[in-house]
């Protein structure tokens, strides 16, 4: 480049400047001018004055509420009346604004911050339905002001709350609280007096709305655990959260509906069965509002004959506990998940073996973390046969591989000729192939209750151990300021003791493999591990904790079983010995046998007819 082109190009780049400022300086007169005439246009108008708006709102409201309300007396306070039922484990604040819980409290769950857990809150949450306040009138009763009643402490310890609306004609709506001691399932019972005049052909559309609010740390998992659960027809069944939201319509009586989020849950309950029902939910998509779902469920009533009419229903704001809805007899227990899909079968490990062992080890011990241990020991204890099983067939497959070895050369690329020389070679020498498959499948079974298990008591929730805080959430010891996908944007360290583990165990397992030069088998043992990383990492650090130490027992019993336990010299011996008793074979032996006879004619005729 000459001087008069570095010239040119720095003249360029001096007009652009120049231009870039003057248009900068434009705009920003430009802004400065619409932001004067928006001023001004703010200025002519009239002020709004936002509390007499607020006061005319409300206003309009009551009064649309008492013309609705018709012949109905209702509260004379303007104001809402709140009441409050408590006892050893919940605290129910009541309004009069449709006679129904307002918020509820469980005294013995603490949040992260350690306030008290609130299970329901908001004025999304109602229980309403229409009745007939009038001549051609209608009015809904989440909009009426009951009559607040006295509370009754009664002889059982319960305590109960009434609330009353009426007219003049006797018609009347009495809305019954019952509280009982220790318990979280409240007795509900609309009673109607004059139910000719107050409902349409005998029938109530029930309408239950709920919130759910984030309780747990972890949002995302929170939902990935949130279920909407029924029993309809005499059986239990639940539909996933979702990311949007769905509904389901009920044609079958229906006993039951349940929100139930990672660990408590929001129930409606009607002793009679609704005839018919249908649930809608919707996930909203600003998760900073920090709401799981709302839910509207609509549930059609039968009243008896007659001009009087009670509706016996529950509800039930509490844990998602085995053993306190175990004691309603309803099938709530099955809310809880300790196994579904095609691991359902699985639940009855858990709820018979599992948590009989988990609850007394946890009364006589006072760090759940050692309780997991010694929970993983019990179960590793109780699956050593299987375990042990497993790695005498592996020692008599690795006595076997020199033999194995010389056929692979001795057939090359044969592979059906090698496939069924292996096989006799096997039987002769009175050996399972599928003797160290069979036991791992076996331990199956057990590794998918745990893995339901850690996820699903409630026990473990707010429990600390080590550098974990809560065990029922993951365990971070440092929060990344990015999101890695797959993996999160916090490090988990139980997830990579966990991790390590198993690859120690992968590594040391493909040590004893009798074949190793597949490429697949090569590096599976770092493939697996990676993919554990990414899936554990928001999993519960009972449940890494967990895998961790079965993991270790693992390794350990690897080493010492084929290392000082298992006797290789005996094994061979055992070997011939199995070799020179005759060969029985089973029916579906003699049926591979025969198939593996018959490919190997094909594959030879095929040959000849190839070479002719």
């Amino acid at each position: 480049m000459d001087r008069n082109t570095v010239i040119g190009f720095v003249l360029i780049g001096l007009l652009l400047m120049g231009m870039f400022y003057f248009n900068n300086k434009g705009n920003a007169a430009f802004q400065a001018e619409q932001q004067r005439m928006e001023d001004s246009v703010k200025r002519s108008k009239p002020k709004v004055d936002l509390a007499k708006q607020k006061t005319d709102s409300l206003r309009f409201d009551s009064t649309r509420r008492e013309k609705a309300a018709g012949s109905l007396q209702q509260s004379s306070s303007t104001t809402e009346e709140l009441t409050t039922l408590e006892n050893e484990v919940m605290k129910i604040t009541f309004t009069n604004k449709g006679g129904q819980p307002k918020t509820v409290e469980l005294k013995n769950y603490k949040t992260l911050d350690g306030k008290t857990v609130i299970v329901q809150k908001g004025d999304f949450n109602k229980i309403s339905y229409d009745i007939n306040s009038g001549e051609n009138q209608k009015a809904n009763t989440a909009d009426l002001a009951f009559v607040t009643g006295t509370k009754t402490n009664n002889a059982d310890k319960s305590q109960t709350i009434s609330f009353i609306i009426k007219d003049s004609a006797g018609q009347q709506i009495t809305h019954q609280y019952t509280l009982h001691p220790n318990d979280y399932l409240i007795d509900f019972a609309i009673v109607l007096n004059g139910t000719d005049k107050l409902v349409a052909q005998h029938t109530i559309n029930l309408q239950w709305q709920t919130q759910t609010n984030q309780i747990e740390k972890d949002e995302a998992y929170e939902k990935q655990q949130t279920h909407i659960c029924y029993l309809t027809d005499g059986g239990y069944d639940f539909t996933m959260l979702g990311n949007t939201g769905d509904d389901k319509k009920f044609e079958k009586p229906v006993d039951w509906l349940s929100v139930k989020q990672q660990f408590f849950i929001t129930a409606l309950v009607n002793k009679n069965k609704f005839q018919t029902a249908e649930i809608k939910w919707v996930v909203p998509a600003d998760t900073s509002l920090h709401i799981l779902a709302q839910t509207v469920a609509n549930c059609r009533v039968n009243l008896p004959a007659g001009n009087e009419a009670t509706v016996p229903l529950q509800l039930y704001y509490g844990p998602s506990d085995y053993h306190v809805l175990k004691v309603y007899n309803n099938q709530m227990e099955n809310i809880v998940p300790y196994g579904s899909g095609i691991f359902a079968f699985v639940k009855y490990i858990n709820r018979h073996l599992l948590l009989p062992v988990f609850d007394l080890l946890r009364k006589n011990v006072a760090s759940m973390g050692i309780v997991i241990l010694l929970l993983t020991l019990f179960i590793r204890l109780l699956t050593s046969p299987i375990l042990y099983k497993s790695y005498v067939s592996g020692a008599k497959m690795k006595a076997l591989k020199p033999e194995i070895d010389k056929l692979k050369e001795k057939h090359g690329e044969d592979k059906q000729a090698f496939s069924m020389d292996q096989m006799k070679l096997w039987k002769s020498a009175g050996v399972s192939p599928l003797g160290g498959c069979l036991p791992a499948v076996l331990q199956i079974p057990i590794f998918m209750s745990l893995y339901y298990f850690f996820q699903s008591n409630i026990s473990l929730r707010g429990q600390n151990f080590l550098w974990a805080k809560d065990l029922a959430a993951y365990d971070s010891i440092y929060d990344l300021p990015f999101t890695i996908p797959f993996y999160g944007d916090h490090v988990s360290l139980f997830t990579l003791t966990a991790v390590l583990t198993s690859l120690l165990i992968s590594i040391y397992s493909m040590t004893n493999m009798q074949d190793n030069s597949n490429p697949v088998m090569k590096y599976m043992p770092y493939i697996f591990p990676v993919l554990l990383l990414g899936v554990f990492n928001k999993l519960p650090s009972a449940l890494t904790w967990y895998y961790t130490i079965s993991n270790t027992i693992t390794l350990i019993l690897q080493i010492v079983i084929q290392k000082y336990i298992i006797d290789h010299d005996k094994i061979l011996a055992q070997i011939e010995a199995n070799r020179k008793k005759p060969v029985k074979q089973s029916k579906l032996q003699e049926r591979i046998q025969a198939m593996q006879d018959t490919n190997k004619k094909v594959q030879d005729l095929k040959a000849k007819t190839q070479k002719k």
